[in-house]
């Protein structure tokens, strides 16, 4: 009888700015962390990604493929990137066609727990904590709830 298949945690094939700040353990791999950021403990990163200059990810987070994410950005702890929808009716089982991008742009600031499905967000906005973001914000604003709804919008 074989033993399990194991896959080790780390970081591996990282492009990282200067002045990157990491707590360890996390796992890293193919993605581009800017300059001046900060990675907390137990997030997960995932190829491709890119996150801009003096953004902070805290602990047990979530940035699966095909997200990008600004500069001066905020991720609370254990906010989770979605890249399937379903779209199928069920897990797109590794079918990566049927994957959505995100996109989320410039001083950002995502509450704890937050879920954020496959959108593109726009300079300026504020996601409170445990808020399902469903659908592009187009609009700088502070957004809640679940669907995330505008609570106000931004001078």
């Amino acid at each position: 009888m074989s033993g399990p298949e194991r896959h080790q945690i780390g970081i591996r094939d990282v492009r990282f700015g200067s002045g990157v700040k990491i707590v360890e353990p996390c796992n890293l791999y193919g993605c581009t962390i800017g300059d001046g950021c900060f990675i907390g403990p137990f997030t997960e990163i995932q190829k491709d990604v890119v996150v801009g200059a003096r953004t902070r990810v805290q602990s047990h987070s979530f940035v699966c493929e095909l997200v990008s994410i600004g500069e001066d950005c905020f991720i609370g702890h254990g906010v989770m990137f979605i890249n399937d929808s379903f779209a199928s009716g069920g897990p797109a089982r590794g079918r990566k066609e049927l994957w959505r991008e995100t996109k989320i742009g410039s001083r950002v600031s995502i509450g704890s727990n937050a879920t954020i499905m496959p959108v593109t967000i726009v300079d300026d906005v504020v996601i409170g904590a445990g808020s399902v973001v469903t659908k592009d914000i187009s609009a700088a604003g502070t957004y809640a709830g679940n669907p995330a709804r505008l609570l106000t919008l931004r001078k």
